[in-house]
């Protein structure tokens, strides 16, 4: 088997992982790839000798073996805590709240950016706050006075219509991928830092790390622009975390560990199945209030990045996933 990183050499940076990883699974399983907009990698076509497919990477749905419905309530975060609430399976619900005035005569009361000030006095003046149908971290973030939340929303509102608040829950978060009944691996899940020269405030660490953030089309991270700490310069290789969102795409980091439990994998199970998704990565918590087999699901993501096997060495895990995808859609036999 040849290895992931030699289809990556010569690539341009942008170049998406679903495309990269789409042309090695092909010429490990004798089909053809071909880009079909000038070297982009955004749009592509796989064929066998009797069948061909196109595929999409970047905002396009990556598993075609999910169906539109299953994907797009997933993409909610409010339907998919509403779902997972009827399943029996234990997640962490909230509210959503609208942030503009269009197609106000579209939605029931109580979603409004006023309610959303009301709901934050209701948990105690604390809360998760994320975008709902956001992704990869952008504006997921703690929230811990009613100032911060206004500006917050401020914020927000530039870039997206609505968004999800949450009591804050504690525990370790990890994550399950499921190909259909099949939890393929387990990932824990680290928040990002920064990491100390001996030279550099903690402010001016930030600022570089929120400077990489914007370049990828991501929100800041918010340590909180008074706290005099910030001027402390730590000491070279000293790490700093970062707390709130995990997302590797915001800075956070994954590593391959076994399932905290049994309990936990079944509750992936079960929430993959409710919301009728065939590939899947379930993000929980486990260990809650010290209780080793206390789970919670926290989003289920039917269109999950896979840049952790890559980086991993397990292209054989890739390799699978994609032979789950090229069969279903009847480019390869059993």
């Amino acid at each position: 088997m040849r290895n992931v990183s030699e289809f990556r050499q010569g690539k341009p940076g942008f170049y998406p992982d679903q495309s990269i990883y789409a042309e090695f699974a092909c010429a490990e399983f004798g089909l053809s790839f071909g880009d079909l907009d000038g070297g982009s990698g955004l749009l592509f076509i796989v064929a066998s000798t009797n069948k061909s497919l196109h595929f999409g990477a970047g905002r396009c749905s990556w598993y075609p073996q999910n169906n539109a419905t299953a994907s797009t309530l997933a993409s909610d975060k409010y339907f998919t805590a509403k779902i997972l609430a009827q399943a029996g399976v234990s997640t962490i619900e909230g509210e959503y709240f609208f942030l503009h005035d269009r197609y106000r005569a579209h939605r029931p009361l109580g979603h409004e950016r006023a309610d959303a000030l009301a709901y934050f006095r209701e948990l105690g003046g604390s809360a998760f706050t994320k975008p709902l149908t956001g992704s990869r971290g952008d504006f997921a973030q703690r929230i811990h006075d009613e100032a911060a939340l206004s500006r917050y929303l401020d914020d927000v509102a530039k870039y997206y219509d609505a968004v999800l608040i949450q009591p804050i829950v504690e525990g370790i978060e990890f994550r399950i991928f499921l190909l259909d009944d099949d939890a393929l691996y387990c990932a824990r899940k680290y928040p990002p830092f920064v990491r100390g020269d001996g030279v550099h405030t903690l402010r001016e660490l930030f600022a570089a790390h929120n400077h990489a953030l914007r370049a990828r089309g991501l929100s800041p991270a918010s340590p909180g622009e008074r706290d005099p700490s910030l001027e402390a310069v730590l000491a070279k290789g000293e790490r700093r975390d970062i707390p709130g969102r995990m997302n590797l795409s915001a800075g956070g980091t994954m590593v391959l560990e076994e399932a905290p439990s049994e309990a936990a994998v079944m509750l992936a199970k079960k929430a993959a199945r409710a919301l009728g998704l065939r590939v899947a990565a379930v993000d929980l918590f486990a260990g809650i209030g010290g209780e080793p087999g206390a789970a919670t699901a926290i989003e289920v993501n039917s269109n999950p990045s896979i840049r952790l096997l890559e980086e991993s060495d397990r292209g054989d895990l890739i390799l699978k996933i994609w032979h789950h995808t090229f069969h279903t859609m009847g480019l390869l036999g059993v």
